[in-house]
């Protein structure tokens, strides 16, 4: 079994292997891999398998935002510039804008904003092709993530891969996003707004207690006891998930990616997604039932 690497514990070994035993005995079942990065922001990581690349699918999409924002930060780009849907862009998959006309006209903020919650693939092209593949992975390697790539744009015939990612590093960036670091406060804070209207994140609410839950509210997470900023992703290869929860007592990062799996099936019963929510509820009871920690 991978040994956890956990930092910020020490002198309280008690508390610092109790939560990594019982996510082990939870996994004990499972026939895949799981990696799983966990930071409560007040100096506690827990992570296992957290150097191990994992194929993105869309959760490259959240490098692809980030590079976004940066690039408008430094005036090279703009969200308010308008952009059309042509066919070069298109592809079958994940979004809406397939069912739209080409020559459509988006805005990049809309654009950036379909590619997130509703995981458009055709406006995740049209990003790619406007921020720059290659400045993408500059930006990538920038942040020190030095273990994630975007190395395509979406194209499941052309391209046998998408992107890497280990866990350590969509931590890393959910983290930035979490303390308003990641290219600045004001573009964090937008992001963090995108990414709360995210409609694919089963995998980290599926058994987190409804009553705090409000699935109606989406965009207006101040209002909410609890809410979550993420990104998922799945392909045949991977049932990946990460974002930021926030609850009274702070805001935790959480990610679960999975690979190795022998259910190459699309359905919600997966056992990544079974498993990956039996994890997410004990991280949230851990860190409600502490009030604010790992």
């Amino acid at each position: 079994m991978p040994e956890w690497d956990i930092k910020g514990y020490e002198g309280d070994e008690g508390i610092r292997l109790s939560l990594s035993s019982m996510i082990d005995a939870e996994l004990c079942g499972y026939d895949g891999t799981m990696g799983i990065y966990l930071d409560d922001l007040k100096g506690h990581v827990l992570s296992l398998n957290g150097d191990e690349p994992f194929e993105t699918a869309s959760c490259c999409k959240m490098f692809v935002l980030s590079a976004l924002f940066h690039k408008a930060e430094r005036g090279e780009a703009s969200l308010s510039d308008m952009l059309p849907y042509e066919e070069r862009f298109a592809i079958n998959g994940s979004g809406i804008l397939s069912s739209l006309e080409l020559g459509t006209r988006l805005s990049v903020r809309n654009l950036a904003t379909l590619m997130i919650i509703v995981s458009d693939n055709i406006a995740t092209n049209m990003l790619i092709d406007y921020v720059g593949l290659e400045y993408i992975n500059s930006h990538i390697r920038e942040l020190g993530l030095t273990g994630s790539a975007l190395h395509n744009p979406i194209d499941f015939v052309k391209y046998d891969r998408l992107g890497t990612v280990t866990p350590r590093d969509y931590g890393k960036l959910w983290s930035l996003i979490a303390k308003r670091e990641l290219v600045s406060r004001e573009a964090s804070e937008e992001m963090i707004h995108i990414c709360s209207m995210q409609h694919y994140n089963t995998m980290l609410t599926g058994k987190l207690p409804w009553y705090f839950l409000d699935e109606d509210n989406y965009g207006d997470e101040k209002n909410r006891i609890i809410w979550l900023a993420s990104k998922s992703g799945s392909m045949d290869e991977c049932r990946n998930d990460g974002g930021m929860v926030h609850t009274p007592y702070g805001d935790y990062i959480i990610v679960l990616l999975n690979k190795d799996f022998s259910d190459r099936s699309y359905h919600d019963g997966h056992p990544a997604y079974a498993f990956g929510r039996s994890v997410s509820r004990l991280v949230f009871d851990w860190y409600i039932a502490r009030r604010g920690g790992f």
